[in-house]
């Protein structure tokens, strides 16, 4: 496989690893009450958005390289209804990651440049794995955040510490 190509699916493993543990960390930290808190009607608990992620990534990974990533059964506006308890919510998670990690760690070089469909949109693969991580990174950032605001002073970091 070519050294770049190799290194590039190298690096995005691991950060999507990384973004899975980050938000794992996350969710350890709180009670049901707490992933399911939201502060106004137009905003998402983290249940919400923990659940819209799962279902993009099961739309966007399954049969990557045949069908387009919106796929016509998925239930998009579902995703954002508070109606799930801790154990199924882990399980769509498990579910939605497992969609992703099984089709990275099968790419090669020439897969890369391979054109996919997004909501009838041409990518190349990259394209859509830069799509991804982008979604996906703006979305456990919300969970961090979410997650300190109720925390608090009880919260514990997932990096370095301030002042060390």
């Amino acid at each position: 496989m070519d050294k770049i190509a190799k290194e590039y699916l190298r690096v995005i493993i691991e950060r999507f690893t990384d973004m899975k543990k980050t938000a794992e960390k996350t969710i350890e930290q709180l009670n049901d009450e707490q992933l399911n808190w939201y502060p106004n009607e137009e905003s998402n608990s983290i249940t919400v958005i923990m659940k819209h992620m799962s279902g993009n990534m099961i739309s966007r990974w399954t049969n990557f390289f045949t069908t387009d990533g919106e796929k016509a059964n998925r239930q998009r506006d579902e995703e954002f209804i508070n109606d799930i308890n801790r154990k199924e919510l882990m399980n769509k998670w498990e579910m939605g990651w497992a969609c992703l990690f099984n089709v990275i760690n099968q790419l090669n070089a020439e897969d890369l440049l391979r054109t996919i469909f997004i909501r009838n949109e041409p990518h190349t693969v990259i394209e859509a794995i830069e799509r991804q991580m982008y979604h996906y990174s703006y979305h456990i950032g919300q969970i961090v955040y979410i997650a300190k605001q109720i925390k608090d002073s009880e919260w514990r970091t997932l990096t370095i510490p301030r002042k060390k």
